[in-house]
């Protein structure tokens, strides 16, 4: 029997979307496609705007909708950011930050992490220090944080965006494990600067389709307006964005088990000479291993058809990140990687 290829480098939600995105795409009125949203008739932008701004409790101006999460920071960048101009990050952070930054000709300024005993932490006197000697003109803060997967709490991110006011502050919120949305409402109305990021592709599974969506303050007119769509969006993208929030007990049985399987990962990997595994609140755990290992790992993995993130960055070069597959999944890349030190 072939063996199954499984790919844990990405980040992607390999349980799938709920049953009722697939129902959606089953019985799709294919006439439909031929005509663009008449939302506006009804006294709203679109479906998912709408229902998104019922269930953040904002109004529907204030919900901008994009091509994926990467989309959206994008033209967040294209609004804000310019020549010369400084866009602040995390020290360990997502390359695209950068990218999109150097894009527009803007300059990048990084602010540190603690590295923990066993997780990362958001270091806010750091933080505030960078910010007071750069002064940038934007800030990005990914909570949980990719690839370290630490977190700020409620508080926190009151705190510290309480300091940032003279810049716009991106919070990106891609890997939020689950539909909290009770204090969005609360941070972007006293952040009239604030962008919440978040995308339907991690917890929801439905990256090939790429939606995302972002609240915004209400200081944000500039990009409401370079983001308006006057002829609607993707209807298809809608209605299966729709679905998955619909569908929250599904959601929370993955969580669930993915949750259990990542104190299998801290576990066992945890016993490996030489390994570190830092605790995540997102779909991935990072783990440190030993540098001599890494490219032997690597094809020892491979060649058994699994596929996880080797990191090869300035501050992370000796370091997995292994997506939370299926428990199945789960299983045959701790015991290959177990194996591989027997």
């Amino acid at each position: 029997m072939t063996r199954k290829t499984i790919f844990l480098d990405r980040n992607e939600n390999n349980y799938g979307p709920a049953p009722a995105c697939y129902d959606i795409l089953r019985k799709a009125d294919l006439s439909r496609l031929s005509w663009y949203d008449r939302s506006f008739n009804r006294g709203i932008k679109g479906l998912l705007s709408d229902r998104l701004a019922r269930d953040f409790g904002v109004a529907e101006d204030r919900v901008l909708l994009g091509y994926g999460a990467e989309h959206i920071l994008k033209q967040a960048i294209q609004c804000y950011l310019g020549k010369g101009k400084k866009l602040m990050v995390p020290a360990y952070s997502w390359w695209y930050y950068k990218k999109i930054a150097s894009e527009v000709d803007g300059l990048s300024v990084e602010f540190p992490m603690t590295v923990g005993k066993d997780r990362f932490l958001y270091d806010l006197p750091a933080m505030r220090e960078v910010y007071e000697r750069e002064r940038p003109s934007v800030v990005f803060i990914s909570s949980p944080n990719n690839p370290t997967g630490n977190s700020l709490t409620a508080a926190d991110l009151e705190a510290i965006l309480g300091d940032f006011r003279e810049s716009v502050v991106v919070l990106d919120e891609a890997y939020v494990y689950g539909t909290t949305t009770g204090y969005v409402k609360d941070l972007i109305e006293s952040n009239p600067n604030l962008l919440v990021v978040r995308t339907m592709s991690k917890y929801y599974a439905l990256a090939g389709v790429r939606i995302g969506f972002a609240l915004m303050g209400k200081g944000l007119t500039h990009l409401a307006k370079f983001s308006n769509r006057y002829l609607g969006y993707n209807r298809l993208s809608e209605e299966l964005a729709i679905a998955a929030l619909d569908s929250p007990e599904y959601y929370r049985e993955i969580a669930g088990k993915m949750n259990e399987d990542k104190e299998r990962y801290y576990e066992a990997l945890g016993r490996l000479p030489g390994f570190r595994v830092f605790r995540s609140d997102a779909n991935f755990i990072l783990a440190e291993i030993p540098p001599a290992q890494k490219v032997e790992l690597k094809a020892y993995l491979e060649a058994r058809d699994l596929f996880i993130k080797f990191m090869d960055e300035a501050l992370l070069n000796s370091h997995v990140r292994i997506t939370i597959g299926t428990q199945e999944e789960n299983r045959r890349v701790i015991d290959a990687i177990t194996s591989y030190y027997d």
